[in-house]
This record gives structure tokens, C-alpha cells and sequence, in this order.
């Protein structure tokens, strides 16, 4: 029998968001422990991605753990803040040497809390790890800097899984890890089993890929170790509602994980700038409901028939036919 699917978010769903225009904030300003709080009121959420270190540097490893056991709520990754104001030159590129110690000292106090919290693992966005000009940066040297900074970590814990959740831009114009073949190549190079990928489906829409071939490329090299959905319009990283946007291409990347037998959470990374947090979780893990209906519906041997001679019609008349009819 199949086991349930677990669902989870990342806890910077819940937090109050800012841009250039409302820098103020959108919506009542929120510490960690009221994020967890409104994230205990989602339907069917269990797990949470947390940022480390704390906002609120007077919370404790223990004030945290009661929050999320009130919640019943555990924790899938700790995702340390190495994409801030202190490494604008990047956390594992940067120039400064003692800058990139100090971003190699974050991660190492995030692997503690992951032991703590008993999380799957320390998931790694170093945003900031790029350039943004022509002529900026010696390119065989922060590619090498990029490789061995998260290979030195990875060595340094062997016990934990590391995961790389590669974006293509922004905040740099250029980011070192910026799709799945180039994360791919980098972890063949670091040579260790204990780094993957995160595959966020937004990251690789924007980037121009296809999700689902994006995770049969990170599955055939045993690298997905984790994913997480939202939707945009591919201009821009929006973080919408998951299945807004591209219902029929979030239907095939779940496809790809159920064909594969790749069996893990299935998690928001979403920024409800506007809207209200918990009915926006709701919506969306409604609709990835709708999505697993459609999988145990859907007649994997006439798709495969079908994508065997490339017939794109019948595919996506089965395809359409399973997701559409599954829509509670």
C-alpha cells in the first residue's frame, strides 16, 4: 500500500514580505515562532524548511522544538542565511578569505541544528555566489571556489545530506549554480554521495528547462535528493501559487518523480506577498491533491505507448483527460 504524501513549506511562507516599493513590509510583521503557529493551521502540512540563524537571536534550540511539537510539525531541512548583505560578494566565492570561512562556520552550525532537529538536510541557495559583468571575475577561479567551498562541507559532515537548489539569476545577474546540468556537473566533480540537488520547479521554469527533464536528468545521476513547487510566468522567480500558472507541466514533473519511483516530500516554496499565507498553502496543496488523483488515475503504459512514437496529441489527451477529470 502506498504511503501517504507528506506535504511541507518552507517557514518563509508564513514570514512578512518586503520589496523596493513596500519596504515597510506586507502584512503584520512576524517572528519564527508565529510562522510556525500559522504554518500548524495549514491542512495536511507536516514538515517545514527553517532559515538559520534565528531572526530573533533570543530563541533557543528548545523554544523551537516546542513550537513545532505543538504544531506537530518536524523538520525536513535547515537552510543557513548565506545569500545575505555580508556575503554581497558572494559566501563560498567570495574574494574575502575570512568571509568564506564565515559562511563555512553558518553551514557547519546549521548541520548541528539539522542533527538536532533530525532533518533530512542542509539545503544550500548561495544566491549571492555569481557575478554580474563582463570581465568581473576569473571564471575558472570562482567555478573552483564554487565546487570545493560546498565539497569541503560535505566532507566536513559526512553524516548529512547537503542539497544545492540551483537558480539561474537573481540576486546575481549570473549565478554560479544556475541549472541542473551545471549543478550536476559540479557534484560529479566534488565526487561525494552525500551532495544533491533541490529542484525547485519555479527555479527551473525561469531558467528556460523543462522540470520534468530537469528531474529525470537529476534522478538518472541519483542526485534528486529533494523538491520543491511553486509557478511563475518564466520572466521572473514570482513563487505563485503551485499549479497557477502551469498546471500541465507541474502534472508531468510529478509524472517523471511517480514514474521513477522517487518517493519524498512535496514542498511549497511560495511568497504570498498579498494574500493570506494559510489559505494560500491550502490552495496549493489542494491542487497537488488533484495532482495525485490524476497519477493513480493516469494509464502509464497508453502514455508511454504513445510518447514511444512521439504522438505529443494522444499523450497529452491522456495526460489532460486524468488531470482535468481528478479537479475536486
Amino acid at each position: 500500500m502506498k504511503a501517504k504524501q507528506k506535504y511541507g513549506a518552507g517557514i518563509w511562507h508564513f514570514a512578512t514580505y518586503v520589496d523596493r516599493y513596500a519596504t515597510d513590509g506586507y502584512g503584520p510583521s512576524r517572528g519564527l515562532l508565529e510562522m510556525i503557529d500559522l504554518a500548524g493551521q495549514v491542512d495536511d502540512l507536516s514538515v517545514v524548511d527553517i532559515n538559520y540563524p534565528f531572526v530573533d537571536k533570543s530563541l533557543g534550540l528548545d523554544d523551537v522544538e516546542k513550537a513545532l511539537q505543538r504544531n506537530n510539525l518536524s523538520v525536513i531541512g535547515i537552510t543557513p542565511e548565506i545569500y545575505t548583505r555580508q556575503f554581497s560578494k558572494g559566501a563560498f566565492t567570495n574574494p574575502d578569505p575570512g568571509i568564506r570561512k564565515l559562511a563555512n562556520e553558518m553551514v557547519n552550525d546549521a548541520a548541528n541544528v539539522v542533527r538536532r532537529f533530525n532533518a533530512n538536510y542542509v539545503k544550500l541557495w548561495p544566491g549571492q555566489d555569481g557575478w554580474d559583468y563582463p570581465f568581473q571575475v576569473d571564471h575558472k577561479a570562482l567555478w573552483k571556489l564554487s565546487v570545493d567551498g560546498i565539497a569541503e562541507l560535505a566532507d566536513q559532515n559526512k553524516d548529512l545530506n547537503f542539497v544545492i537548489e540551483y537558480k539561474p539569476r537573481e540576486p546575481r545577474a549570473h549565478m554560479s549554480y544556475d541549472s541542473v546540468a551545471r549543478t550536476l556537473l559540479a557534484i560529479e566533480k566534488m565526487g561525494l554521495p552525500n551532495v544533491g540537488i533541490l529542484l525547485d520547479f519555479g527555479h527551473s521554469l525561469y531558467g528556460g528547462e523543462s522540470p520534468a527533464d530537469a528531474a529525470q536528468l537529476a534522478i538518472d545521476y541519483g542526485r534528486l535528493f529533494g523538491m520543491d513547487v511553486n509557478d511563475n510566468f518564466r520572466s521572473w522567480d514570482d513563487d505563485l501559487i503551485a499549479g497557477s500558472v502551469h498546471p500541465i507541466e507541474l502534472f508531468e514533473f510529478f509524472y517523471t518523480l511517480r514514474k521513477n519511483n522517487w518517493e519524498g516530500v512535496w514542498q511549497l516554496d511560495q511568497f504570498p506577498f498579498r494574500e493570506d499565507p494559510v489559505a494560500t498553502a491550502n490552495s496549493a496543496i489542494g491542487f497537488l491533491k488533484t495532482i495525485e488523483r490524476a497519477l493513480d488515475k493516469l494509464d502509464f503504459e497508453a502514455l508511454q505507448d504513445a510518447q514511444n512514437r512521439q504522438d505529443a496529441v494522444t499523450a497529452l489527451n491522456i495526460a489532460r483527460e486524468a488531470l482535468f477529470s481528478s479537479y475536486k
